[in-house]
């Protein structure tokens, strides 16, 4: 069962259910699918599901820190509430030092590659192939900080 036939049987239990919250969310996560589906004329695989989960999550956490800096605990409660059911649809992260180790890979394979030393300049390059290799294994803000770490280092 592909991950988006997977949340359309989520959103069906959450109807019977009556959990009017989760299915707000799992709503909001299809629309945004399908959104992308009519947009480019394509049919969404599971990568492509995941990366607009991990989307709805960034906007979620930029939406808590928004909430939290203007004292509505509230609304922040709410988004918390969402990004608790988002983060059911993605798959099991890499740890810290998997990203590390795996980001180390790259910027070897680049300065093979490119036959020269890897630096800060070529962030572009390491990162390119990094979002290619680690999408929906990891948060790319995660590798991005990796990356710096491999490049300066």
């Amino acid at each position: 069962m592909s991950l988006k036939d997977q949340i359309t049987e989520d959103m069906k239990a959450a109807m019977r259910a009556k959990d009017a919250e989760r299915l707000g969310t799992i709503r909001l996560l299809l629309a945004a699918c399908k959104q992308k589906e009519v947009d480019e004329r394509v049919v969404l695989d599971d990568a492509a599901v995941v990366a607009i989960v991990d989307k709805l999550i960034k906007q979620r956490k930029d939406s808590i820190a928004a909430y939290l800096s203007a004292a509505r605990q509230d609304l922040a409660d709410k988004e918390e509430a969402e990004l608790k059911v988002l983060q059911t649809y993605l798959p099991q992260r890499l740890s810290a030092d998997d990203v590390l180790a795996e980001v180390q890979t790259i910027v070897v394979e680049i300065g093979k590659e490119l036959d020269r030393t890897v630096g800060p300049a070529d962030m572009g390059k390491v990162m390119g192939v990094a979002k290619a290799r680690l999408a929906g294994k990891a948060e790319m803000s995660a590798v991005s900080a990796a990356v710096k770490a491999a490049l300066a280092g």
